[in-house]
């Protein structure tokens, strides 16, 4: 047995065209207008002949030898010519069946051919069947018990060999295994008397043990090959949806690559006819060169700067988001109070809060600690919240700016309004770039959709994230967590807002070790 697992595990390092193989299909005579049935005929039945064969060749001296002594033996009571003929056909069906095998391997085969050779195999099993129950006719002596008693023994040893060496493959284990046992209970049959009558029951009950035990063997093989196929076609699929994945992540590299040397070589020819347009139109509206004749001029020129300053908002928001994305956006550490940026923000955007007579106050304790931060980078977190909370802030509406401490030693800086909130649904959506809510689209909000989505990529720069917190007709609360390696407590404030320290470089150093 531990030659067969061996001989199958050596079979399992091997790929034999039998992956792809279908089922043969039914020849027809046209002539007679009948089908023909091909050999019944399963791929997996090529791994389990391969694993026989490879045994056979692996255990080829064993069967000669048996025979040799057999038939030495029986010349001990049967003429040297009978001995020697009956060699002779044991030798060459051995021969035959040896020659089989090793023509095998020699090249590939169709399913149907394939089939063929199961035929082929199994038949030249059945001709070594047949040799060896020809011994039991052909040298059973008339009255010694004793030779007799060796024969049988002997056919029964051979029966045992070939079960042993076939005992996965049931078309050669039935056309070996099965003839011998039929020529023993045949003798048996002849014989007439009580003991080989009991001995032929025994020997068919045992062959029926060894086909069950087989038909179990097989059954396992065969699991143990259709799980390793399965296995390996799932393999070949990861493997190539793995290759897939490589190249559209390749394509979508180049593409953001592309994208990003676009805007960066645009973001110059844009913004130059756009200065052009603003101030112009600046001109005209405030009548700097004289009055205009038709107040109608006069409220163009105003829709032309409104409309230029958004195209230019619109621009440097694309910029700084294809920045954030590609990995460019190098931050100017220092600290920084998150009370003075929310002032400066408020200071700002006064006049825009002014036009729908919303309150805004800034509640944020001036002992809170400072935080190491780019202070451009925080003012634009601060201007995206505090601009989309006035956006959806009803007229007369409140908008709350707070920041507090975290119990893990991290700061939140929070923007909170009262105005119709996000659906639980549009929260993850809202931080998308260039997607709007519902509530925008239906009233027709101005935007584009990047305010999120910049301080979401503005906050990961810091090491922080984006939080959002909303109830649908109660408002939403917007919270940018810091992490407590940037907030500046303790003797590390002193340290690394001391004039002497006056290096970026320093700074990050003083940070990593303090």
């Amino acid at each position: 047995m531990t030659s067969i697992d061996s001989s199958f595990d050596a079979l399992t390092r091997h790929n034999h065209h039998f992956e792809d193989v279908a089922e043969p299909p039914i020849a027809t005579e046209p002539e007679l207008g009948t089908q023909k049935k091909p050999i019944e005929y399963e791929p997996w039945h090529s791994e389990l002949l391969e694993v026989f064969i490879r045994g056979q060749l692996s255990l080829a001296p064993i069967m000669p030898m048996l025979s040799l002594a057999i038939a030495l033996t029986a010349s001990l009571w049967v003429d040297w010519w009978t001995v020697a003929i009956w060699l002779m056909g044991a030798f060459g069906s051995h021969a035959i069946q040896l020659i089989l095998c090793r023509e095998y391997f020699k090249a590939s085969r169709s399913p149907q051919e394939q089939a063929e050779w199961i035929a082929k195999i199994s038949a030249s099993e059945l001709l070594q069947a047949v040799c060896w129950v020809l011994a039991l006719f052909t040298f059973w002596p008339e009255t010694d018990g004793a030779n007799r008693g060796f024969l049988t023994a002997a056919i029964v040893l051979v029966t045992a060999v070939r079960f042993l060496v076939v005992n996965n493959f049931m078309p050669v284990l039935i056309a070996g295994t099965g003839v011998t046992t039929l020529g023993l209970l045949a003798r048996c049959l002849v014989e007439g008397t009580t003991v080989y009558l009991s001995l032929g029951v025994l020997v068919l009950s045992i062959e029926v043990l060894f086909l069950f035990i087989a038909r179990q063997l097989q059954d396992t093989a065969r699991d143990r090959v259709l799980y390793r196929h399965e296995k390996d076609r799932l393999i070949e699929e990861l493997k190539l949806e793995r290759d897939r994945a490589e190249i559209e992540r390749e394509k979508a590299e180049t593409a953001n690559h592309a994208k990003s040397a676009f805007l960066a070589n645009m973001s110059h020819e844009l913004r130059t006819p756009l200065n052009a347009i603003l101030g112009f139109s600046e001109i005209l509206e405030r009548e700097i060169f004289g009055p205009l004749k038709n107040d109608t001029y006069k409220s163009y020129a105003g829709d032309i700067h409104h409309s230029g300053r958004h195209l230019l908002e619109l621009i440097n928001d694309i910029l700084d988001l294809s920045r954030i994305e590609a990995g460019r956006n190098e931050l100017k550490e220092e600290p920084v109070h998150v009370n003075e940026a929310a002032q400066e923000v408020v200071h700002l955007l006064s006049m825009r809060a002014s036009t729908k007579d919303i309150e805004v106050t800034v509640s944020i304790d001036h002992r809170l600690p400072k935080i190491l931060a780019d202070r451009r980078s925080l003012n634009q977190i601060v201007i995206n919240l505090l601009t989309n909370a006035l956006k959806f802030s009803p007229p007369h509406g409140k908008v709350e700016i707070t920041a507090a401490l975290t119990p893990a030693g991290g700061l939140n800086l929070v923007v909170t309004d009262n105005g119709p909130g996000i659906p639980p649904n549009e929260i993850e959506q809202a931080l998308s770039s260039f997607s709007r809510g519902s509530f925008a689209r239906k009233k027709a909000i101005d935007g584009a959709g990047l305010g999120l989505p910049i301080v979401k990529g503005l906050m990961q720069v810091h090491g922080g994230y984006l939080d959002i917190q909303s109830e649908v007709g109660r408002g939403t609360s917007v919270y940018c967590c810091f992490p407590a390696m940037r907030v500046l407590s303790g003797p590390r404030a002193g340290i690394i807002a001391a004039p002497d320290v006056k290096t970026d470089s320093q700074r990050k150093l003083i940070r990593i070790t303090g």
